[in-house]
């Protein structure tokens, strides 16, 4: 390997791609165990790379050099072996920067509360005291002599102007939670004064921390353009211009937008929402076509699941037990795809936790036809009559409405449809 990444749990890793856009090298991915860390470093055959969960702070024993900045913070993210002897940098403290300046969120004067202790919570409380804010708190499990809990936070600073998580809560590829983790880290309605909110994880696009402050109309977001900033300057530092990365902002900051743009596009999904018969299958279909990506149809998988048609799963299990199987599908194409157009059953948009699992992967479009030309037929068991689907169209238009990013009026032209939705996706 000569330029890459090294780190343990990496397939959900979209560095490769980045770096691939910003210079003329093959970048690499490396998941290294513990244990293999040290001789990786002691024999370096690398030309340079980046270092990411768990071993920021793990390889700087084995470097000759590191950057006042990476000393400062206390992690390495950037390595670059120069005739065998090994330079640390860290290139997060930019990254971050840049992504609390997107979100047009200032830190001066303000309390801050950085969830998590390790080398991502270093960077954070490094900007945040650089940037002036007033009071910097580190939220653990456990209170110590260095760190607050979780409840002290919700009992003695529910005054906190700004939260940042630097914990893998929310992480792919347990969104929701999983072993040993939970899906959101703290609970931003008990902080009344806020107005930012930063989340360091960036698989998936935006976590349930993200879309509950978003939720509220808090600025935030997700960590997928400290991501690309940060890799913008180490791809820099990889190249030998380690003057210009830590002096030419205004070229870095435009590479990085240039990068996040087609980056973000690349990996968040098109979701089709809409009433039965409205043509989601049909538009689908061609939309994905029509990008190179690829096509989902949750009703099919869930047929596929079942070994049964849905008339049959609603005679067999009633509209609740169809539900809870449409919930599973919904989640696990949005968990485990990115950059696909996923068409919806017409009553995916009932439940909450669907959306939100949408959301946090994708755009939603509610592909709006007429209720004139939606057409009943007998494979949709509450939508089979003229005059059910009368009532399912009242009874869902609000909701329609109020869980898409943008709303599609078809006049029956499959290829209007399809070109409406690329120019809002790409705008």
């Amino acid at each position: 390997m000569k330029y890459g990444l090294i780190g343990e749990h990496l397939s959900h890793s979209f560095s490769k791609e980045i770096h691939e856009m910003c210079a003329d090298y093959t970048y690499e991915i490396c998941e290294l165990p513990p244990e293999a860390v040290p001789a990786f470093m002691q024999n370096p055959e690398f030309s340079a790379i980046n270092v990411t969960i768990p071993y920021k702070q793990t390889v700087m024993p084995f470097l000759y050099e590191i950057h006042e900045h990476a000393r400062m913070i206390g992690a390495v993210n950037t390595v670059v072996n120069k005739e065998g002897k090994l330079y640390g940098y860290n290139t997060d403290f930019y990254g971050m920067t840049a992504l609390i300046r997107r979100i047009g969120v200032s830190l001066k004067g303000k309390k801050v509360l950085v969830l998590g202790t390790g080398g991502a919570a270093h960077t954070a409380i490094a900007v945040a005291k650089a940037q002036g804010a007033s009071d910097v708190l580190i939220v653990e499990r456990w209170a110590t002599e260095e760190y607050i809990s979780y409840e002290m936070a919700y009992a003695d600073h529910s005054d906190a102007e700004v939260i940042i998580n630097c914990t893998p809560c929310g992480m792919y590829p347990y969104p929701d939670g999983g072993p040993k983790i939970v899906g959101t880290p703290i609970d931003v309605s008990k902080f009344p004064k806020l107005s930012g909110v930063v989340d360091a994880v960036y698989n998936p696009l935006r976590t349930n921390l993200v879309q509950d402050a978003l939720d509220r109309g808090i600025p935030a977001e997700g960590g997928l353009y400290m991501l690309v900033a940060q890799a913008v300057m180490a791809c820099r530092i990889f190249l030998g211009r380690v003057e210009e990365a830590f002096s030419d902002e205004v070229a870095m900051n435009r590479e990085t937008e240039r990068i996040f743009k087609k980056i973000a596009s690349d990996k968040e999904n098109i979701v089709l929402t809409g009433m039965p018969g409205s043509g989601k299958s049909t538009v689908g279909k061609a939309l994905a076509e029509s990008l190179g990506r690829p096509f989902i149809d949750t009703d099919a998988v869930i047929v596929e699941r079942a070994g049964k048609a849905i008339t049959e799963i609603f005679s067999e299990l009633g509209e609740a037990g169809f539900r809870d199987l449409e919930t599973q599908a919904v989640k696990d194409m949005a968990n485990t795809h990115t950059g696909a157009v996923i068409a919806t059953g017409g009553g995916a948009i009932l439940r909450d936790e669907n959306i939100r699992a949408l959301r946090r992967t994708g755009r939603i479009y509610f592909i709006n036809r007429p209720l004139e030309h939606l057409i009943p037929t007998a494979d949709r068991p509450i939508a089979s009559t003229v005059e059910a689907i009368k009532r399912r169209y009242e009874e869902r238009y609000d909701r329609y409405l109020a869980t898409c990013n943008q709303e599609i009026k078809t006049d029956e032209v499959v290829e209007h449809t399809v070109s409406h939705i690329r120019e809002d996706f790409f705008s």
